[in-house]
């Protein structure tokens, strides 16, 4: 993790330099202001990294000398079939369409949002997938 955290740190660096000089030169301000948006998402996910990674154990992509062989094993628990992010890929993409064609078109989508994100919260919380 340390060395996606330094990764994203100076891609962060180069995209803010990118973002004054873009600014300086093209005085466009939708270009610019989506350049120091991306800084702040870079920043933001290398700090995330970099802050985790000194409270997990070092991982085999730390360490110089590791194998392949070593990072092997169960990575975490994943949903085997879900379909709440379907419902949610749906109602995020004609929230995104609402603002191309029309804000009224969130009124269809927010309720299938809130639908997904509820569904996905309390998915292992009914149904066959229920804990026990």
């Amino acid at each position: 993790m340390k060395v996606q955290g330094r990764m994203f740190i100076w891609l962060s660096v180069f995209i803010l330099a990118m973002a004054i000089v873009y600014g300086v030169w093209s005085k466009e301000p939708a270009g610019t202001t989506a350049l120091f948006l991306a800084f702040g998402l870079s920043i933001m996910i290398g700090y995330y990294l970099a802050f985790t990674a000194r409270r997990v154990d070092t991982g085999a992509q730390d360490n110089k000398d590791a194998d392949v062989a070593d990072d092997a094993g169960e990575l975490g628990f994943f949903s085997p079939h879900s379909w709440q992010p379907l419902a949610l890929g749906v109602g995020a993409s004609l929230a995104f369409l609402g603002v191309v064609f029309g804000w009224w078109l969130l009124y269809f989508s927010a309720p299938i949002i809130l639908i997904g994100i509820w569904g996905w919260v309390f998915e292992y919380y009914r149904g066959e997938n229920q804990n026990q």
